[in-house]
């Protein structure tokens, strides 16, 4: 009798943790960028003023736990060639080796290594490595959530704003000093839809 109440104790044991992970899996999410609803711009010091820009084609996944978003990640793609300055001539500039190198280096990418906790429970420090060019460098991006809710067509949605000021210089991108500042202010609003 013992004996059967030891293996249906276990049972029951094993039940309950089985579906608690379920329950935990069921709050981890993936979201996809909708980049019609997204943006990558920049803006970066020229002699006196600020000239800006934006990158047109992205794409990139948001891994978010709901119970603990601490443990959540985001991975992204950049296309260099998309960049657009609403100058022809000096986008096309910045595809070349003394800029982006982007014949040799087409991509920019991002992976989160690290998603901490601010004192604003919607604000986070996103730390991960930026590949450019061929280098690595870590980089933290201050994240905002501006948050979760229902879309079109059945759709659910995540929102999120991220910022950041980049030393270009770190990743080999040194031309045009010092008439162009080495500082890259940059700026990334993100709507996301869950797979």
């Amino acid at each position: 009798m013992k004996q059967l109440l030891s293996i249906t104790s276990l049972l029951s044991i094993a039940s309950l943790s089985l579906l608690s992970s379920g329950l935990n899996a069921a709050n981890v999410e993936t979201y996809e960028i909708d980049t019609s609803h997204s943006s990558v711009k920049f803006s970066i010091r020229h002699f006196v003023a600020k000239t800006t820009g934006n990158f047109s084609e992205f794409e990139g996944t948001l891994t978010i736990d709901r119970d603990d978003l601490t443990k959540s990640s985001v991975q992204a793609t950049i296309q260099i060639p998309s960049v657009d300055t609403d100058s022809a001539q000096r986008d096309k500039h910045l595809q070349e080796d003394d800029y982006f190198n982007a014949p040799t280096h087409p991509i920019m990418t991002f992976q989160s290594t690290k998603w901490e906790a601010t004192a604003d429970a919607d604000e986070f420090k996103v730390t991960g490595d930026l590949t450019l060019r061929g280098v690595t460098k870590p980089v933290t991006l201050d994240v905002e959530l501006l948050g979760f809710g229902d879309g079109r067509q059945g759709a659910y949605l995540s929102g999120w704003e991220a910022t950041t000021t980049l030393d270009r210089t770190e990743w080999g991108v040194s031309a045009g000093q010092p008439a162009v500042g080495s500082e890259v202010d940059v700026t990334i609003n993100i709507e996301a839809v869950r797979k």
